[in-house]
Parts: C-alpha cells; structure tokens; sequence
C-alpha cells in the first residue's frame, strides 16, 4: 500500500497549502503526494450529477469498518465524498433481504430501513438521493430477476398490485423520514425481466406500477421526483433501441433511460454515446450512467476474488491505478457531456466497500455472515441456492474503491470535483 502524508501533524500541516471559496465557507483542499491529474469537461450543468452508490455503508460499520477523510480523521464517508462533490447518492432496496430467522441475505441486507438510514446522513450534508428498488429479495442483474418471497405464485395482475403497495408504502416512509428523494429507480437492470417475469408485456405492467405508485406519491409530497429504468449491456447491437420501443409502446410513464457502464464489460465509448443519443433523439429522455467503476490494481484485500483480477477480461484500455479511476470516470462524463443538457449525470458504484478488519473475537467471515457485509452470505442460499448459496462471500469490489483498505481516501476521490472544474 503506498505511503500517506498524512501520517503525522506536522505532513498533515504541510499538505495544508491551499483553500477554495465554497458557497461562501472555506473549503479545505488535500494535496495528495501523487495526485490525479484530471481536465475539466466544459459545458456541465450545474446540477450535473455526480453519485456514488452507498448501499454497503450500514452493514460496514457495523463489522468494524472506519473511515477517515483526506487528513487522516475519522469522518462519515459520506462527509468525505460530498466534501468532494458527489451530490447524489444511490441506495438499492430490496423486499425482504431475511431468511425465516431473520438472519440477512448479505450484500448490505438493504432493506428500506437500510435506505433510511443512510439517506438521512446524505441529505445531512446536502445530498439528493437516488432510490434503487429491485423488486426482488435480493441482487437483480443481467442473469437473475427473482420474484421476491412475498409475490410467489401471484399472477401479474396480483403482483403489479402488490408492486405497487410496496412501492407507494417505501417511499412514503422513505420520505417521513426525511431523505431528500430525487429519483426513483424501477427495477435494476431490467435486461432479462423483472421480478421474476421475462415476457416484455408483464415487465412493463409491473413498471407502470411502479411508476404509478412514485407519480402518486411525489404529487402527494409536492416533490420533484423522476423515475428512472435501467438496463445494462449496451455493447450488445439493437437492444437499448429495442428496451426503449417497448416502453414507449406500453405508455411507461418514465423520466430518465439509465445505463451501466462498466468498460471492462461494456464495449466503447463510442457505443455508448450512439446508444444513449439514440433515446435522446428519438424518445426525447433523459439519460445517465447509473453504475460505473474501475480497478486500482488486482490486489485482493480481503481473500474474496475480485471482479477484475489478473487475466480477467482481456487487455484493459486504461492503466489500473488511481489516475486509471479519474480517466475512467472523465471520460464518460466527456462522452454524455456530447449528448447535451439530456445527459444529466454518473454514479460511481460502491466505492467504500472496502474489506473488513479481523477484529480478534470475530474472523472476515463471521463479520459478513453476521452483518451482511459481505456481497452473500451463507443464509442466502434458501433464496439464491445456484450462486449465493455456493460463492457467498466478502467483497470482489475492495480494488475499485475509492478508500483504500484502511479506509483512508485515495486521491481519485477529487476526480469529481476536477472533472466539474
């Protein structure tokens, strides 16, 4: 791990060189030993959004995670990124992430009082928040869409309606509490279906339920809220013209066409301006990267395989390190900065879920299976038996974090605010 320069007062006094004007308060700026180095992209709004995905912090904290800000004081994480402009943070909600014990699914147990929870810290430091509903018990991705516990059996009638309680019930409690809700997530990654559904004419009933529900209630809260879908692979020729048909044929009522853009996975940059241009053109949406992240190096922190690790996805097109992050991330913004005014933002996907400490009476793998920091643990296996249940485990996402595993920051964490210039 390299050397910080904070490790004494006198090197944090040292770094402390410069200070920034911010809505009239100073501002501290860190000078990291090796900072990144990031061109601005011109012509961002002003609400340009800059998001991180937030949904392991609970369950981190929980197992003995800290965190510190960029001179080496322990600090809410979320301190720490709004400090550094990220002004949205996304959550996923799971339905019912408990096995009939109570004991938790994993990957942060993110229940709705797991989105509360972290959603009144970022609206505390002047965040918006993003609230992602799976629709599901547990992860929804490309290769599984499973029908929550509660829903089984129920014809799509019977679950469009139940969809739509859950959706309604969520968010209004979301909302008493306090979180400053900004856009609401319909499914995630809705490529093969969605609650257990793969026939296009029942995912979007089960959408319009959903958006019905968050129409509703934003009316009711006289808020501003936007409804987001989300797909994914848009490497793959025809598919987000085709996603984007089949809602606007079945009158889903949705505000933005949200993509992941992992570029180890998802082809070029160039696509991905194609693709997404093609929604602002031809369907007048809104349009945004929902998930994005990259690797520092293939060092595993925790003994859990990563996501990207030696001989994984053929040659990378951008070096694995911190300034690898900032090009990432400035690239894409480039990239939707083309599309104009309808391109409105980023998110970076969980970028503190970084290892667990062996605390000396638990070891990493008690504290994931008893906390849920883990990406699945062991219970899961009722619900997910073909891959929770066989490769649960920590976390294969600690070498793209943006806090190494100490949890100090890492300096791609100012690539947010260099990139807005």
């Amino acid at each position: 791990m390299r050397k910080r320069n904070y490790v004494c007062i006198a090197a944090m006094l040292a770094t402390m060189l410069m200070t920034a004007c911010n809505g009239g308060e100073e501002k501290r700026v860190y000078e990291f030993e090796d900072p990144v180095v990031v061109e601005a992209v011109e012509g961002l709004s002003d609400d340009f959004i800059f998001g991180c995905d937030m949904s392991m912090l609970i369950a981190q904290e929980k197992s003995g995670v800290v965190y510190y800000n960029e001179w080496g004081e322990k600090q809410d994480p979320l301190k720490t990124l709004a400090d550094n402009d990220v002004n949205m943070i996304r959550i996923r909600v799971w339905n019912d992430p408990y096995d009939k014990d109570g004991n938790g699914y994993g990957g942060g147990n993110c229940d709705v009082d797991n989105a509360i929870a972290i959603g009144k810290r970022a609206t505390k430091y002047g965040m918006g928040c993003m609230i992602d509903f799976h629709y599901s018990d547990f992860w929804s991705d490309p290769s599984k869409q499973m029908c929550p516990k509660a829903w089984e059996g129920m014809s799509v009638s019977e679950k469009a309606d139940a969809l739509y309680k859950y959706t309604k019930d969520s968010l209004k409690k979301i909302l008493d509490a306090g979180v400053d809700v900004k856009i609401v997530q319909v499914g995630n990654e809705t490529t093969s279906g969605m609650s257990g559904e793969k026939d296009w004419k029942n995912i979007t009933t089960l959408m319009n339920s959903g958006c019905k529900a968050i129409r509703e209630v934003a009316k009711e809260y006289k808020k501003d809220i936007e409804i987001a879908v989300h797909f994914t692979n848009p490497e793959k020729a025809g598919k987000y013209a085709g996603y984007a048909k089949t809602l606007k044929d079945n009158n889903v009522d949705y505000d933005i066409f949200a993509s992941s853009y992992y570029p180890f996975w998802h082809g070029t940059l160039d696509n991905l301006k194609n693709v997404l241009g093609k929604i602002v053109e031809d369907y007048d949406k809104k349009v945004m990267v929902a998930e994005i992240s990259y690797a520092t190096s293939y060092t595993d922190w925790d003994g859990h395989k990563n996501t990207i690790y030696e001989g994984a996805w053929g040659e990378f097109n951008y070096e694995l390190s911190e300034q690898g992050q900032a090009d990432v991330l400035r690239d894409c913004v480039a990239t939707l900065a083309q599309l104009g005014d309808k391109a409105i933002g980023v998110c970076y996907w969980e970028p503190a879920w970084i290892p667990v400490p062996d605390n000396g009476d638990m070891t990493r793998a008690q504290l994931w299976e008893k906390y849920g920091s883990g990406w699945a643990s062991s219970f899961a296996y009722e619900y997910d038996p073909k891959d929770a249940g066989v490769y649960y485990g920590g976390s294969a996402w600690d070498n793209q974090a943006l806090f190494d595993a100490e949890g100090h920051p890492l300096s791609s964490i100012q690539m947010f605010t260099k990139i807005k210039g």
